[in-house]
């Protein structure tokens, strides 16, 4: 393995930081990926034109190559990662990526640079592909070629000074995503709706966003970019992929630990914004955020402490579970594990 690169590791946030290479390749208008391969890390040159920037035809993944307890390195599950990124591309009118396709290119792109994967319990290696329509395009239509990119950034913690409680505001005016929109899949317009409310939020003094639904505001539906869950007593509720959630590759896998590791009753269906704040548990799920709890959630200016505000017992639990699956510390029964 390459010797690590002179990095404070301790001390890694959670940002853009410039590594070696990253891959590149294209799809004209036959539908073909060509060969792709690497090239150095570092500006692209695209058309004012390009769809992406004018109609926002673009989507993009989130995973994370560790170093393990074993001294190698690994991937988390990027088979599913490859079935969202197809899924997404579909949804966009993009041509699709195979799994073989997709996984080849995040393994050559991490081979290369994993001089830059933080050492073992350090952190991570975050991975972006991304598929951006790229020809000049004028008028509303499907770009007629494409290119597909993936980079990364050695990352620390996504927040900083360790797993504390988020604090949450439930927004009544805005919504993340719209009934059969394209809320379920990675599209770059759904981050940049998400913005201005988390903005707003940070001045307010609060840590995220938590979104309701927009057919019906009773039920809750993400938090940013992050799933969510609810535990009262034995069961375990997160809501249901109806069209405007994404699937997260986190959300699945503490639905399995949880139902099988904790004996949890694992239920995906509506979740109340009321019956939150009665909630034994309450805590968000996603690659950054890993699994993360939530201490307080303010609506309609009432704030409302979650049981003692602290990380509950199954979040405590699941946390350390998965995680111990993607270190390696532990046996992973489910072949979650994709060695690089």
């Amino acid at each position: 393995m390459k010797k690590k690169q002179n990095i404070d590791w301790d001390n890694l946030g959670f940002g853009v930081y410039p590594t070696r290479s990253m891959w590149k390749s294209t799809n004209s208008i036959n539908g073909e990926w060509d060969k792709g391969g690497l090239i150095p890390y570092g500006n692209i040159e695209i058309s004012p034109a390009a769809g992406v920037l004018n109609y926002g035809q673009g989507i993009f993944e989130g995973m994370k190559a560790y170093h393990s307890s074993k001294d190698r390195l690994v991937l988390f599950r990027p088979e599913m990662n490859a079935k969202r990124i197809s899924t997404s591309c579909k949804r966009l009118c993009m041509p699709e990526i195979s799994k073989d396709y997709f996984i080849n290119a995040i393994l050559e792109v991490v081979r290369d640079n994993a001089d830059f994967v933080p050492p073992y319990n350090k952190g991570g290696l975050y991975i972006r592909p991304v598929v951006w329509g790229t020809a000049p395009t004028l008028g509303v239509a499907p770009a007629s070629e494409y290119t597909f990119l993936v980079y990364t950034a050695p990352v620390g913690p996504y927040f900083r000074g360790g797993i504390k409680p988020l604090n949450l505001i439930a927004s009544e005016s805005y919504h993340r995503a719209a009934p059969k929109g394209i809320g379920h899949v990675k599209a770059i317009g759904n981050y940049s709706a998400s913005l201005e409310p988390v903005r707003k939020a940070k001045e307010d003094g609060f840590d995220e966003v938590l979104y309701l639904k927009a057919e019906d505001e009773r039920l809750v539906e993400e938090v940013g970019s992050a799933n969510i869950f609810m535990r009262k007593g034995n069961q375990l509720v997160t809501p249901r992929l109806a069209g405007s959630i994404l699937p997260g590759v986190t959300r699945n896998s503490i639905l399995k630990l949880a139902q099988d590791q904790l004996g949890l009753d694992v239920t995906e269906g509506d979740l109340l914004l009321e019956d939150l704040f009665t909630a034994d548990e309450v805590f968000c799920t996603g690659t950054a955020v890993v699994l993360t709890p939530v201490g307080h959630i303010t609506y309609r200016k009432k704030t409302h402490m979650i049981k003692d505000g602290n990380m509950g017992e199954a979040a405590t639990e699941l946390r350390k579970k998965l995680v111990h699956i993607q270190l390696e510390k532990k046996e992973d029964s489910y072949g979650w594990i994709y060695p690089v």
